[in-house]
């Protein structure tokens, strides 16, 4: 068996709202939407790992920036994460030179 030698950072909701910038509500409705991915602590309640910070960053230029509401969010989110894959996928594939 293996165990952790450092425990991972997870916010409870209170934290993540304050690191955030978001108001606790506006994180719970984000998490109903499936824009943020909470985990569940030992204790069975909801936390946020750092990287959720990076996410809801993500969301708010989108919000603001763009003026997209939160349920459309989402769609962009999955859209811009493919046109990412897709171009890596191009810059790691290959060049052929034409001619003979």
């Amino acid at each position: 068996m293996s165990y952790a030698l450092v425990r991972q950072v997870r916010l409870d909701p209170d934290a993540y709202a304050r690191a955030t910038g978001l108001h606790p509500q506006v994180v719970g409705r984000l998490v109903a939407l499936g824009l943020l991915e909470p985990v569940r602590n030992a204790r069975g309640e909801l936390c946020f790992m750092p990287a959720q910070v990076a996410a809801a960053a993500r969301i708010q230029r989108l919000h603001e920036g763009l003026s997209i509401n939160y349920a459309a969010i989402g769609v962009v989110i999955d859209l811009l994460d493919r046109i990412g894959e897709l171009e890596a996928a191009l810059r790691d594939r290959p060049t052929t030179t034409q001619g003979g």
